[in-house]
C-alpha cells in the first residue's frame, strides 16, 4: 500500500508540475505575442515617419524649384518690359519729330506761294509724313497694351516670387525649430519713418543725440541689457555710446528714442517691435524693483 501510495502521490505531482510549467509557458507565449505586436507597431510608426519626413523634403524641394522658376521668369518679363519701354519712348521721339516737321512743312507753304514746284513737293513730304504719321499713331495703341500686359504679368510674378519666399522661410523654420522665427511688417505704416517722429530741425536732434551720447550715470549704476532677448555686446555697447544704461530707460523709449536707435543700428526698427524691447526692459524693470 506505501509503494502504491508513492507511485500515486509521484504521479499527482507529475501531473501538478506538468500543469504549472503549462501555464509558465502560456505566460511566456502571451508575452512573447505583445511584444511581437508592439514591435509591429512601432515599425509600422516608423514607416509612417520616414513617410513623412519625405513628403517634407519633396514638398520644400519643390518650393524651391517653382522660386527658382519664378525667379528667371521675373528677369524676363522685366528685360521685355524694359525693351518695350525703350520702344515706346523712341515711338514717341519719331512722332514729336514728325509732327514738328510737318508744322515746318505747313509754314514754309504758307510763305513761299510762289514756288509752286517746291510747294508740291513739300506736299507730297506732308503726305507722306501724315501717312508716317498715321502708322505710327495704328502702332502705337498695340504696343501700349502689350506694355500694359507684360507689366501686369511682371507684377503677379513678383507677388508670386514673394509668396514663395515665404513659403520657404516657414519651411525651413519648421525644420528646424531652433532658428528664431521672423515675421515682416505687415502694416509698415504704423511705424514712424526715420526723422518723421520730431518736428525739430536735424541739426537740433543731431545736437541733442550728442548730448544724450555723452550722458553716463553719475554714481556708475547701470542694467545688463544683453538680459533683454535681442540685444548682444555690439548692440548693448551701442545703446551705452548712445546714453542708454538701464532698462527704465528702454521701458520709456518714446518714437523718437525708437527713430534715434534705429537710425544707429541700420534695420533695427522692425525688430525692436517685433522682438518687443520695450515690454521686456519693463519686466525686467519690474523684477529688479521687486528683488
Amino acid at each position: 500500500m506505501t509503494a502504491v501510495g508513492a507511485i500515486v502521490g509521484w504521479a499527482m505531482r507529475g501531473q501538478r508540475s506538468q500543469g504549472e510549467k503549462d501555464a509558465v509557458s502560456a505566460g511566456w507565449q502571451e508575452q512573447l505575442n505583445a511584444q511581437r505586436a508592439e514591435h509591429s507597431r512601432l515599425t509600422d510608426q516608423n514607416k509612417d515617419l520616414m513617410k513623412q519626413v519625405s513628403q517634407y523634403q519633396a514638398s520644400n524641394l519643390d518650393a524651391k524649384n517653382r522660386s527658382k522658376e519664378l525667379s528667371l521668369a521675373l528677369k524676363e518679363a522685366s528685360a521685355k518690359r524694359d525693351a518695350l519701354q525703350r520702344e515706346i519712348k523712341d515711338i514717341r521721339a519719331n512722332l514729336e519729330t514728325s509732327m514738328n516737321e510737318r508744322e515746318q512743312l505747313q509754314s514754309n507753304i504758307s510763305v513761299t506761294d510762289e514756288h509752286v514746284a517746291d510747294t508740291l513737293r513739300k506736299n507730297a513730304r506732308i503726305a507722306k509724313l501724315q501717312l508716317e504719321l498715321e502708322k505710327w499713331q495704328n502702332r502705337l495703341p498695340p504696343l501700349i497694351e502689350k506694355f500694359r500686359q507684360r507689366n501686369d504679368a511682371a507684377n503677379h510674378l513678383e507677388s508670386e516670387l514673394a509668396e514663395a519666399h515665404e513659403r520657404i522661410a516657414e519651411l525651413e523654420e519648421a525644420f528646424d525649430p531652433s532658428q528664431t522665427r521672423i515675421e515682416p511688417v505687415r502694416d509698415p505704416d504704423s511705424l514712424t519713418n526715420g526723422r518723421d517722429a520730431s518736428n525739430q530741425p536735424i541739426e537740433a536732434i543731431e545736437a541733442i543725440d550728442e548730448n544724450l551720447e555723452a550722458q553716463e550715470p553719475s554714481n556708475g549704476s547701470r542694467d545688463k541689457l544683453q538680459d533683454i532677448k535681442g540685444v548682444g555686446p555690439s548692440i548693448e555697447k551701442t545703446l551705452n555710446e548712445m546714453g542708454i544704461f538701464r532698462f527704465q530707460q528702454v521701458a520709456e523709449m518714446s518714437e523718437y528714442d525708437i527713430d534715434r536707435v534705429a537710425n544707429r543700428l541700420k534695420g533695427f526698427r522692425s525688430r525692436i517691435y517685433r522682438e518687443d524691447w520695450i515690454g521686456q526692459a519693463r519686466e525686467l524693470r519690474d523684477q529688479k524693483d521687486s528683488g
